[in-house]
C-alpha cells in the first residue's frame, strides 16, 4: 500500500477501537491527523500516540453537537482536507417491545445526521484538497438485503438511513470532485463489536485503507466492506 505523506485526515470517534487504529496507521504513513473524540482528557491512549506522532492533533467534537462541529470547521478554514472519515457513532440495544425512544433520536443524530452535517462545514476544506474523499463508518447491521435475525431497531435503522445520505451525498457531490462512500468495517473486535468479533482492529483497518485507496469517483455511493467486496444494502 502506497504511503501518501502531507496529506490530511479528519476522522471522528477517534479515542478507541477502530478510529484509534485509524490514526495509528495514518500517522504512521506519515498524514497530517486531526483526531476528534469527545472528550480529549480522557483519550489517554490517543493522547500517547499523538505524543509520539507531532502531526497527530487531538481535537475535541461530538458529533452530536452541531455547533461544535461548526466550530471546528471555522478553526479548520485554511486546512486542506483530503479524506474525512465520520467513524463516530453509538449503539444503544434495542427489542421489540424494548425500544428506549428517546436513545434513538439521540442515534439517529449522531450514526446519521452527522455525517451530512460534516459534509456541509467541511466541502471548503474537501475542494481545497482536491481529488478529497468523505467516508462514513457504516455496517452490514444497516443492510435491508442482510437482515435476517431481526431486532436492534436503533442501531439498524440509523445505519440504514445513513446509507441514504451516503447515497444522496455522492451525487450531490459529484460536481466538486468529491467520492463519497460508506465503509463497512466488519465485525471487529471492540468495545462496540464486542469480545466475539471475527477480526481485530489491525485486520480492519488495514482492509479498511487498501479499500479507501483505490476507491474511485465511480464507485461514489457504494458499500464496501473492508475486504474490498460491494455489499448489498
Amino acid at each position: 500500500m502506497s504511503q501518501t505523506k502531507n496529506h490530511t485526515l479528519l476522522i471522528t470517534g477517534a479515542n478507541r477501537g477502530i478510529g484509534l487504529e485509524y490514526v495509528k496507521q495514518y500517522a504512521e504513513a506519515g498524514w497530517k491527523v486531526f483526531a476528534c473524540c469527545r472528550n480529549p482528557e480522557e483519550a489517554e491512549v490517543l493522547n500517547v500516540l499523538a505524543s509520539k506522532h507531532t502531526q497527530v492533533s487531538v481535537c475535541a467534537l461530538d458529533v452530536g453537537d452541531f455547533v461544535q462541529i461548526e466550530s471546528l470547521a471555522r478553526a479548520l478554514a485554511e486546512q486542506e482536507i483530503h479524506l474525512l472519515i465520520n467513524n463516530a457513532g453509538v449503539y444503544p440495544s434495542s427489542h421489540f417491545k424494548a425500544v428506549d425512544y428517546d436513545a434513538w433520536a439521540d442515534a439517529f443524530k449522531i450514526n446519521t445526521m452527522s455525517t451530512l452535517k460534516l459534509a456541509e462545514v467541511f466541502i471548503p476544506h474537501l475542494v481545497k484538497a482536491g481529488n478529497a474523499k468523505l467516508l462514513a463508518m457504516t455496517s452490514k447491521m444497516g443492510s435491508i438485503d442482510d437482515n435476517t435475525s431481526g431486532g436492534e431497531y436503533i442501531y439498524r435503522s440509523s445505519k440504514t438511513a445513513l446509507n441514504m445520505v451516503v447515497k444522496s451525498l455522492a451525487i450531490d457531490l459529484q460536481k466538486y470532485g468529491v467520492l463519497v462512500a460508506a465503509l463497512h468495517p466488519g465485525w471487529v473486535r471492540t468495545d462496540m463489536g464486542g469480545p466475539n468479533g471475527l477480526i481485530d482492529v489491525s485486520t480492519s483497518v488495514n482492509g479498511l485503507r487498501r479499500v479507501i485507496e483505490q476507491l474511485t469517483l465511480e464507485e461514489s455511493g457504494k458499500m464496501i466492506g473492508y475486504d474490498g467486496k460491494v455489499v448489498n444494502w
